[in-house]
This record gives structure tokens, sequence and C-alpha cells, in this order.
């Protein structure tokens, strides 16, 4: 259990110093741009498509119970043991939006993607949320485990 355990927690930290050393860039000044992507900074006050801005402060305060409910009921079920390295990705990556919230006052993004039509604007701790969940779904639906 304390490999899972390291794991876990070493993609986790690991998730979070990658994109908060991006994030940085960003906010010192860092910019981009091309006919399809612009690398620029935005402070995004919502969640996905900036749903749920209109809750304010309360947002983090929210997100903070529900990362902390998916932890619990993580660890409850015992999912960590299957799953270390893509929920290592998932609890890194919302993490660390979570605390541009309280560093920020919104979540520091930054893929502009606008060739042929605008696009979402994103970062890596978002791309790391997708690919842990795809990487989850995949196992679930994909692998077959063995019967001891």
């Amino acid at each position: 259990m304390l490999r899972v355990v390291s794991i876990f927690l070493l993609v986790a930290i690991g998730t979070w110093i990658i994109d908060q050393n991006i994030k940085t860039l960003f906010v010192h000044g860092y910019f981009w741009d091309s006919e399809c992507i612009s690398l620029e900074l935005h402070y995004n006050k919502g969640v996905a498509f900036s749903m749920l801005a209109s809750l304010g402060p309360y947002l983090k305060w929210i997100q903070i119970v529900l990362i902390a409910g998916i932890i619990a009921y993580i660890l409850y079920e015992g999912y960590l043991k299957k799953y270390a390295f893509p929920l290592g990705l998932l609890i890194g990556a919302a993490v660390s939006n979570l605390y541009d919230r309280f560093v920020h006052e919104g979540v520091v993004d930054y893929v502009a993607w606008h060739c042929g039509f605008d696009f979402a604007i994103f970062n890596y701790a978002d791309v790391m949320i997708d690919i842990s969940i795809v990487w989850i779904l995949l196992h679930t639906y994909l692998v077959k485990e063995k019967i001891e």
C-alpha cells in the first residue's frame, strides 16, 4: 500500500508543480500568438466554459468540499490501489486549479484555440483532468481483471 500511496502523492504533487510553473510564466507576461492557437493569460472565474461564475467567491469553497468528497470516496472504496496514477493526475490538477482561485481569484488559463471556431480557453491541469478521466474509463471498460 505504501507504493500505491507514494505513486499517488508523487503524481499529484508533480502535476501541481508542473501546472503552477507553467501558469507562473503567463502571470508574468508570457504571450505567443499564431493563426490557430494563442498562448495568453486569462482568468476563469467559473468552472468549465465559465459556468457558475455567478457563485463568485463561494465557488472555491464548494470545490474544496467536492475535492474532499472525491478523496474520501476513492479512499473508502479502495480505488486508489487500482488507479493511483490517474487519480494522482486528477487530484493534483484539481488542487492546482483550486489554488489559483485563492491566489489569483480565478483559474489561470492560457491556451486559446481560435482556428475555425472559438474553443474553450484551458490549461495544463484541465488537460490532466481529461486524461485521468479517459484513463480510468478505458481501464474500467477495456481491461479484464484476473480472477484469483
